[in-house]
């Protein structure tokens, strides 16, 4: 993998985001950084050595607007050679509590926005024999809430599916990495309205803890990585056991304390 291969984070001024950018610096790519806020991804920027993060701000579902944003840096730094689909966002909490407006968005900002990322990543990856990793959700694997979210990210990874057959044949990976819950800013509402969510919510979690932004950005990382040459079209859970099982009903169905 070359130290100067030019990587593509969305959502990247964000909590996960923001640990994606570091983990890919410290890995030795230079990051092509995408959000809509550019004061955020200025500020982002700022905070690495000089000309390892190139921001770019735009709209991310305006395909048009993605492509315009980016070609600035990939005329300077050359094509993308790996790029993680991070942004993302969740509205409707529950079906009767979805609007349609609300339904829409949700779609638009983790489906479409996905394909939006890819299409924008496209020639580069291909002629890079590139790859590209999904952030995901446990949400896409089990029905935990935000149903218009979980849509998305359930037709993610069919996406990330089609990816792996369709440009296999020109050395494109497509993976997927699904966090559980995770510590950002995202979760401060809640804490706020419950001091004690975190707590409350460890007993699902078979490990007993949360993920944090560092480490969904290392597994994407290595997913990304040389290391995982023949990994594609994998969905790679990072959600302290969430997905294996549950633990709470599995000791009440055997009474035992499990």
């Amino acid at each position: 993998m070359s130290a100067s291969r030019l990587t593509l984070i969305t959502g990247a001024a964000g909590g996960i985001g923001r640990s994606l950018v570091a983990r890919f610096v410290d890995g030795g790519d230079r990051v092509l950084a995408h959000d809509r806020d550019a004061a955020a991804l200025a500020e982002l920027a700022a905070q690495h050595a000089p000309g390892r993060v190139v921001a770019a701000a735009s709209e991310l579902t305006d395909l048009d607007a993605l492509r315009a944003a980016l070609a600035p840096a990939i005329a300077a730094h050359g094509p993308i050679g790996a790029t993680v689909a991070n942004a993302g966002s969740a509205e409707g909490v529950s079906l009767a509590g979805t609007a349609p407006d609300a339904w829409r968005r949700d779609i638009e900002q983790n489906l479409h926005a996905g394909y939006c990322t890819f299409q924008a990543a496209l020639d580069g990856l291909a002629a890079c024999a590139g790859n590209i990793v999904f952030i995901g959700s446990v949400n896409g694997l089990a029905a935990l809430g935000h149903p218009a979210y979980s849509a998305a990210k359930a037709a993610l990874i069919s996406y990330a599916r089609s990816i792996a057959v369709e440009y296999g044949r020109l050395g494109v990976r497509a993976n997927v990495v699904c966090p559980g819950t995770v510590k950002t800013q995202a979760w401060q509402a809640r804490a706020a309205q419950n001091p004690q969510v975190f707590e409350d919510l460890k007993k699902w979690y078979p490990l007993g803890d949360f993920a944090a932004p560092e480490d969904v950005a290392e597994a994407a990382w290595f997913l990304a990585s040389a290391q995982a040459r023949m990994i594609s079209g994998a969905v790679v859970p990072v959600d302290g056991g969430l997905m294996a099982g549950n633990r709470v009903m599995a000791s009440e169905l055997t009474l035992e304390a499990l």
